[in-house]
């Protein structure tokens, strides 16, 4: 097993709890609708000032699904009409008319991702269009610098359709897998087989994708430790760049699509954690290295290097190498993150349109660091992905004093001190192996606003 992981069983039950996963800090919990369209217009003039040059990252949610995932938490339309997405595309229009012209179009877009529900819901005509949308209102990078990432369902691609991405200029592809067991994809209504997750990302490929990611679920009804290790030996086989794992939260009453999961079929507690133990030991012996939060990836992957080299960072899509880029999102639900600012969509395409409609942005809530929460904000960053912190780093980047700026809360990590998920002393904090799992809780202690929110209903931490 890798010797930077340790699965310590009494500390993980000690500390498994609800907690967030940190893609931005404050969390969205503390996102308010007193942040509204005049505020990240000032932040986005704000952000051309400082950064003439500087590039920007591109989010487009895409909202429509073909068929319904029970276990699915996103926000998302299922629909079998096509037509819808036209629809959807004219106001993406609207915004991107709008937002373009808060941008300097000296700043290239470096960086750009397509989430959903399923971006590859759209018809290959859509895609055209969307993609002559974006570089009319855009400045796309065309040369082999651009990072342009997709996720994609397996069963709504084909390796033609895989050509024509990779000739839009997307090199980087996400596969929802989540288990290669028949029984568990009838339970969550997605029949996915096997050997078309194969063939797609062989396609990939052939398309000479920079990274292939693959996302697996544990927790979900049927799953066993026997089942789960045949999925896990079969994406190991498949040889993916990266994977996520992720713990099925099941919150029916937050997520309506999860009321057709029987509680009663899901695994229990025990069985879920030597589920867990069992994909980070043949992961990590397959030669993975774990990332953090969840995510493995290879060892001459950009997050690993990223990783080693101290550059990594995290951002709405979880682990990256371009957080420092002002990310703005466009369409239903998307989070902006602009010059210390986050901002985001309303959530239904009704009040989308409707707002649109009248020529506004649909910003409906978000919210404007101040300067404690940036320097939280470093701090976080640094432990979520790097399992370190340098105090004299933050302390020259802040001008503060960081045994006196924070001394609740290095008080506080004592006991995880006592506990060896953490070494800590005058000069710094190290995440140990057996910390590293439960890296999410040693965030939460830098959390003002766990403290000021009770109740905000998170996933568990494992």
């Amino acid at each position: 097993m890798n010797t930077l992981l340790e699965f310590n069983l009494d500390l993980i039950k000690k500390y498994d709890k609800a907690g967030p996963r940190y893609t931005s800090y404050p969390t969205a919990v503390v996102f308010n609708d007193s942040f509204g369209e005049k505020d990240y217009r000032k932040q986005a003039i704000t952000s051309n000032e400082a950064n003439k040059k500087k590039s920007i990252s591109l989010y487009f949610h895409i909202p429509f699904c073909d068929t319904l995932c029970f276990f699915c938490a996103c926000n998302k339309i299922a629909t079998k009409k096509r037509d819808k997405a036209d629809t959807y595309l004219d106001y993406l229009e609207k915004e991107m008319a709008i937002v373009s012209k808060l941008y300097d179009k000296s700043r290239l877009v470096e960086q750009m991702h397509f989430g959903g529900g399923t971006p590859t819901f759209l018809t290959d005509e859509q895609f055209e269009r969307m993609m002559a949308l974006i570089a009319k209102y855009f400045p796309l990078i065309q040369t082999e610098e651009r990072d342009y990432s997709i996720e994609i369902d397996p069963r709504s691609v084909t390796k033609e359709s895989m050509k024509k991405l990779a000739g839009y200029g997307f090199n980087r592809f996400s596969l929802g897998v989540q288990d290669v067991n028949p029984v568990v994809q009838k339970a969550v209504n997605r029949i996915q087989p096997t050997q078309m997750t194969r063939d797609i990302i062989q396609a990939c490929r052939d398309v000479n994708a920079r990274s292939i990611s693959v996302d697996l679920i544990y927790g979900l009804p049927f799953q066993t430790l026997n089942s789960f290790a045949l999925t896990v030996d079969a994406v190991i086989e498949m040889s993916p760049d990266r994977l996520s794992v992720f713990n099925y939260a099941h919150l029916p009453h937050l997520f309506a699509p999860q009321k057709r999961i029987k509680a009663e079929d899901l695994p229990k507690a025990e069985e879920k954690l030597a589920i867990l133990q069992m994909t980070i030991e043949k992961l990590t012996g397959a030669g993975y290295v774990y990332i953090g939060m969840d995510h493995f990836a290879k060892p001459d992957d950009e997050l690993a290097i990223a990783q080693a080299n101290g550059t990594l960072q995290r951002n709405f899509q979880g682990y990256t190498t371009h957080a420092e880029l002002d990310l703005v999102a466009l369409g239903v639900s998307s989070i902006s993150s602009v010059n210390n600012s986050f901002s985001q969509n309303v959530k239904s395409t009704e009040q989308y349109y409707a707002i649109l409609d009248r020529g506004k942005l649909p910003i409906y809530r978000g919210y404007l660091l101040n300067d404690d929460d940036v320097i939280r904000k470093a701090v976080i960053q640094h432990l979520a992905c790097h399992f370190a912190l340098d105090f004299e780093k933050i302390e020259q980047e802040f001008s503060i004093n960081v045994t006196d700026y924070f001394a609740q809360e290095l008080d506080e990590l004592k006991q995880m001190q006592r506990d060896k998920l953490i070494t800590m002393d005058e000069k710094n904090i190290e995440v140990t192996p057996a910390g590293r799992l439960l890296i999410r809780n040693i965030c939460m202690v830098f959390d003002i606003y766990l403290r000021k929110q009770r109740g905000q209903k998170f996933s568990k931490v494992i």
